[in-house]
């Protein structure tokens, strides 16, 4: 009698478990959605959201339930940032606060602003023949590029070989095209082409990939003024 009874209340108990059990697992809540307070080192850089710019330097980030937010944040002269936010089961769960410090931008560092880059800049050579003009002009030039990809002396044709240089987030190509185009006083056009593709590592040969860029890498940043004091 008293094995039957331990029995009856063992099954009870085994029971009552498998229910607890049951129930946890058939409510499991569901997380509603999260506040981010989100800030970064420049309070002026701007803050997108899946594409839509939101704000600036600081915000309030809020990541909807069983959702993603993917978080960009920009400022010139500093790397762009990009940061994912989940709001999902088994999934880490954001965080309350999140600071983002800002990486300077390598090849902004690397170039200077100029209103010279892409536009043709007039020699007038005044007081220099034209041979020894020429003679200047390649000079210069080849004392900031290894490489001329084409000349002809006959027609005044300079033109060198892309120089590339890579970035963290850029890839800068630049080269210096010098044509003449009148005889009598020798006038030469010479244009220093700066050209970005917003990604490291990009072959020269992209040209696709490539647009104007309005800034010029330091070491080139002389060769016009050079050949403006030298070739007149």
């Amino acid at each position: 009698m008293t094995r039957n009874i331990f029995t009856l209340i063992l099954c009870l108990c085994l029971g009552l478990n498998s229910g607890y059990a049951s129930i946890e697992n058939t409510s499991t809540p569901i997380p509603g959605k999260k506040k981010i307070d989100f800030g970064c080192s420049e309070s002026d850089a701007e803050i997108y959201v899946n594409g839509k710019l939101l704000g600036k330097g600081s915000m309030e980030l809020v990541v909807p339930s069983k959702d993603c937010i993917t978080v960009i944040v920009k400022k010139t002269g500093f790397l762009s940032e990009k940061i994912e936010f989940c709001n999902k089961k088994n999934m880490p769960r954001p965080p309350k606060s999140y600071y983002l410090e800002l990486r300077p931008d390598d090849a902004f560092n690397a170039s200077i602003q100029t209103d010279i880059a892409n536009v043709d800049i007039e020699l007038v050579c005044n007081n220099t023949s034209k041979d020894k003009a020429w003679r200047l002009i390649n000079q210069i030039v080849l004392s900031h590029f290894d490489v001329i990809e084409m000349t002809d002396k006959e027609t005044g044709y300079v033109r060198t070989a892309w120089s590339l240089q890579s970035f963290l987030q850029n890839s800068i190509r630049t080269r210096v095209i010098v044509k003449q185009t009148n005889d009598e006083p020798t006038v030469f056009k010479v244009k220093l082409v700066s050209e970005q593709s917003g990604f490291p590592l990009t072959s020269v040969k992209s040209d696709q990939l490539f647009r104007e860029w309005d800034r010029v890498l330091r070491k080139y940043s002389n060769i016009i003024s050079e050949l403006q004091a030298r070739v007149r």
